[in-house]
């Protein structure tokens, strides 16, 4: 079902990430191509195989101790399908480490059903306030919160997932800094 995406499909992901997230939650075009040079970065898709259409992607991290998923949508006529659940499944059954992903503030309706939605599909959410650097010129920080497979995630946990995005996915040193900051006050 899960599947490698082949640099073939990556205009139609793109698309798909324009639809799905606001533009201060992902980088132009160029920049996101070129992450495919980084090799804990991959692009996991579902295919329609009759009509060539991505089904749904997610854009993940791999890292020692955790996966980050740093995108995931659905195609939008096939969303409240079971596709997203489905391939929740198939993600959390292979991955033989801890799952870590970005929501937003569970204060709109839409964040609360998205923040449900993953807690039926065992994920967890974490009350760690988090920032989520910016993707690009002209793109703005976004506040966030992450949530965990297996259970939810303590301080420590927090401290090094999130200088792991940080430093590897989001190159912000100065970002990692003003956090450290922050933490000891």
């Amino acid at each position: 079902m899960l599947k490698k995406m082949e640099i073939k499909d990556f205009d139609q992901v793109y698309t798909l990430m324009e639809e799905s997230f606001p533009k201060d939650e992902y980088r132009d075009y160029q920049k996101q191509k070129e992450l495919f040079q980084n090799p804990e970065y991959q692009i996991l898709i579902e295919k329609n195989p009759e009509f060539r259409e991505i089904k749904a992607f997610f854009a993940a991290w791999e890292f020692e101790t955790f996966i980050y998923v740093e995108h995931f949508a659905v195609n939008p006529v096939l969303r409240n399908g079971g596709v997203g659940s489905r391939m929740l499944k198939a993600l959390t059954e292979d991955a033989e480490k801890m799952i870590i992903l970005e929501v937003e503030p569970p204060t709109e309706e839409i964040a609360v059903r998205r923040v449900r939605f993953y807690e039926r599909n065992g994920f967890f959410f974490n009350d760690y306030p988090y920032i989520q650097p910016s993707m690009g010129e002209g793109r703005k920080e976004t506040p966030l919160f992450l949530m965990s497979t297996e259970r939810k995630i303590d301080e420590e946990e927090y401290r090094m997932i999130r200088n792991t995005l940080y430093t590897k996915v989001y190159g912000k040193k100065d970002v990692l800094k003003r956090e450290r900051f922050i933490d000891m006050c």
